[in-house]
């Protein structure tokens, strides 16, 4: 007779995604909600409560944060090593302070971090472990870390550092390693991702049945869900971003037939009500604190009122003030300024120097580029192809002042592209100002190059440092105020 006790087992993975160095608690409606002391202290309930918890991060602990900026990454390897996650995966922004700093973070590690994709060049060799097993009541679970080139540009400028370029790829490195361990009876197949979540579906979409993948973990998009995406057989899943709530699977596994015989999925509220407080945490985190406190108390701002960025994916005020007092400085027709670079959704109207850096968090150059009218509606038609508008996996840009574009969704056509009331002139040659990251990703970000932009002049760099040039422009300016209305008009 069956034993279904040996059978069934009962498996809870928790896991997050998109960090972004969000350790501390906000006040919501007189409640703590998030923050890493009551993540931690839900961990540590969890694992008190069942002996079989597994938490696995999808990518993205760094950057967002004066704590994780001032101390790159440094105290935020801290803090994840109390969370003691079981398994972690790579996320774009681990590569913000560079490849080689990550190569050392991951030495401080108190857990296993995997990556499938980042190759030195010449002669393949992987960075990091491509995947990791675990074995807990008898259970196997192969985890397996997915990136794709689409959304690690940062890696652009280390020459040696290579990765492969888009999911067909990705499908193809996960068919070789399920293959390469089918003889050790896995029982669950995990991928963590960071490619966003339509683009989970598609890898998920293309991916061999017979391989056995059970879950996609995933992040990069911030995406909030209120139930598992089907698709090819495959859950998919993300818990948004920061640390506001963690996503739970309880799953019953068949180790028998290597599937999920049942599971249940929610999204778990980060709160004083469901979460205990971890005190080791917050004595950790308030040790840090108080280094960066005294250095970013300062005020640097002024703004009429406050001032918001609610979605990526339109035209901001937020948006609208640093792009432009990035024009007004550098002295451009236009800046476009990367809408990913607007890290929070509301500032001031009193700014501190922690509120401008959790806001702008990369300081960078800023580059001048010519390009003709004809030029700059193309990469403006770039920008908002239908991708843009799924809103997981594409650059958008926030409009400098001067600047009116109407686009249509259903005609994929720009209706009135204007600069300071005139038409824009298909033959007449534009000063543009771009932060080094999209520069860096020209043909990617913008489907032109840069030999053709190099035809109309050579680009130079305006300012060596974004940030010094932002704060300036604040000094020098106060009680601001944007209006962003009538820039960018899109319609169905």
């Amino acid at each position: 007779m069956e034993n279904t006790n040996e059978r069934y087992k009962q498996i809870t993975l928790l896991h997050s995604n998109d960090m972004h160095g969000d350790f501390l608690a906000e006040k919501i409606d007189d409640k703590l909600s998030g923050g890493v002391s009551m993540l931690s202290g839900y961990l540590t309930k969890c694992r008190n409560e069942d002996p079989n918890v597994v938490y696995a991060i999808a990518g993205d602990m760094f950057r967002g944060s004066v704590i994780d900026s001032e101390f790159k990454g440094l105290s935020t390897i801290q803090i994840i090593n109390l969370l003691a996650p079981d398994i972690v995966t790579l996320g774009n922004h681990e590569t913000d302070y560079g490849v080689s700093h990550l190569l050392f973070l991951e030495k401080l590690a108190n857990f296993p971090i995997i990556n499938a994709n980042l190759y030195i060049k010449g002669n393949d060799t992987r960075l990091f472990e491509p995947h990791y097993i675990m074995e807990i009541d008898g259970v196997r679970i192969l985890f397996i870390g997915i990136l794709t080139e689409d959304v690690i540009s940062q890696t652009k400028g280390e020459s040696l550092i290579g990765s492969f370029i888009g999911i067909e790829d990705a499908a193809k490195e996960v068919g070789k390693i399920c293959n390469a361990y089918n003889g050790l009876d896995i029982d669950l197949t995990v991928l963590l991702t960071h490619i966003g979540f339509e683009e989970d579906k598609k890898l998920a979409t293309i991916l061999d049945p017979s391989l056995g993948i059970d879950i996609i973990v995933g992040g990069h998009s911030h995406t909030f869900i209120d139930e598992p995406a089907v698709v090819n057989d495959i859950l998919i899943v993300q818990a948004g971003t920061g640390t506001d709530q963690i996503g739970r699977f309880d799953l019953v596994v068949d180790t028998q037939n290597d599937c999920i015989s049942s599971y249940k999925w929610q999204a778990v509220a980060i709160n004083d009500k469901n979460c205990p407080r971890d005190e080791r945490m917050e004595q950790l985190v308030k040790s840090i604190k108080d280094k960066t406190d005294l250095k970013y108390a300062k005020v640097v701002a002024n703004f009429d009122y406050e001032l918001t960025h609610p979605d990526r994916w339109m035209q901001t005020e937020l948006g609208g003030v640093f792009s432009d007092a990035m024009k007004e400085s550098l002295a451009t027709d236009v800046y476009l300024i990367g809408s990913g670079s607007v890290r929070k959704q509301r500032m001031g109207p009193i700014v501190t120097f922690q509120d401008f850096c959790e806001c702008y968090p990369y300081d960078g150059k800023s580059y001048g580029i010519k390009v003709t009218g004809a030029q700059l509606k193309r990469m403006l038609l770039h920008i908002y192809r239908d991708d843009a508008w799924l809103g997981d996996h594409t650059e958008f840009y926030q409009l400098s002042k001067g600047m009116k574009v109407v686009y249509s969704k259903s005609k994929h056509k720009l209706l009135c592209c204007e600069l300071n009331g005139e038409p824009i002139d298909d033959n007449k040659i534009y000063s543009l100002g771009i932060q080094e990251f999209h520069y860096n990703n020209l043909e990617n970000f913008f489907n032109v190059s840069l030999a053709e932009i190099e035809e109309n002049e050579k680009p130079i760099i305006l300012t060596t440092s974004d940030v010094q040039t932002l704060l300036e422009y604040f000094e020098d300016n106060t009680h601001l105020g944007f209006d962003v209305d009538g820039r960018l008009i899109v319609e169905d």
